[in-house]
Parts: C-alpha cells; sequence; structure tokens
C-alpha cells in the first residue's frame, strides 16, 4: 500500500508536517544552512528542502529515525573522515534524530558547496566569454 504524500510547495509547509521536536530540528538546519549559503535559494525538489545556487546545493529531509542530508557525492566524500560516524550513501548522511546534529560540520559542508558550484559556474563562463572571444 503506498503511503499517502502530502505535495509541499514551499519549506515552511515541508517543516509544519512534523512533530514539533522535528521541526525544530528541522528549522536549525535551515538556518544553518542558510547562514553558510546566503545567497542560495530555496525551493522543494524531489519533495525535499532544497537550497540552489549555479545548480542544487543542498537537499534534507526527515524520515522516522534520521535526517538525511544530500551534500552531492562530492560533499559526502570531502568530508569522508567527519561523517564516517553516520550511515550514508554516495550522495547521502543519515543524523539519527536522538542526537545533536553536527551542525558545524553541516556548515562546512555547505560552504565547500557553495564554492564547488560557484567555481563551476565561474568556469563555465570563463570557457563561454574564451569561446567568444576566439570566435569574434
Amino acid at each position: 500500500m503506498e503511503e499517502n504524500k502530502i505535495t509541499v510547495k514551499s519549506i515552511d509547509e515541508y517543516i509544519l508536517q512534523f512533530p514539533p521536536k522535528v521541526q525544530e530540528i528541522l528549522k536549525a538546519l535551515r538556518k544553518v544552512i542558510k547562514d553558510a549559503a546566503p545567497d542560495a535559494e530555496e525551493k522543494i525538489s524531489w519533495q525535499m528542502p532544497t537550497f540552489v545556487l549555479h545548480g542544487n546545493l543542498v537537499h534534507f529531509a526527515a524520515h522516522k529515525n534520521h535526517i538525511g542530508f544530500y551534500p552531492a557525492p562530492s560533499g559526502i566524500d570531502a568530508f569522508k573522515e567527519e561523517l564516517s560516524e553516520y550511515k550514508g550513501a554516495k550522495g547521502s548522511v543519515q543524523f539519527p534524530i536522538k542526537k545533536p546534529l553536527p551542525y558545524e560540520l553541516i556548515s562546512k559542508i555547505v560552504k565547500f558547496r557553495v564554492a564547488e558550484n560557484t567555481k563551476i559556474a565561474e568556469d563555465k563562463l570563463s570557457k563561454k566569454s574564451n569561446l567568444m572571444t576566439n570566435n569574434s
């Protein structure tokens, strides 16, 4: 039997569907991400809160026993050592709901992703301008 999935349109709506204790965690996580990536835009993507800056930066989601954090495979690889105590996969990590989230580490990962996406965007721009210069 399929779960009734509520379609949310904003991060606020997403957070409101959880119990108060989980809402507090999600609000704190959102603030940490916003502080680390002040220029990022918020949206819902894949039914998850998503921060976008020159493409997807990070996603997060609440699950029954953990908060999933999705900073792309590069964000996981760059902090493999610090994330080793948590369950995870190629582009995700699971923070148990019963333990405090490592907000400082999350902030570092978000800043890493901001730098990474910004560099990729700048490289694309300089390639484009080089092409235009070479073609004129």
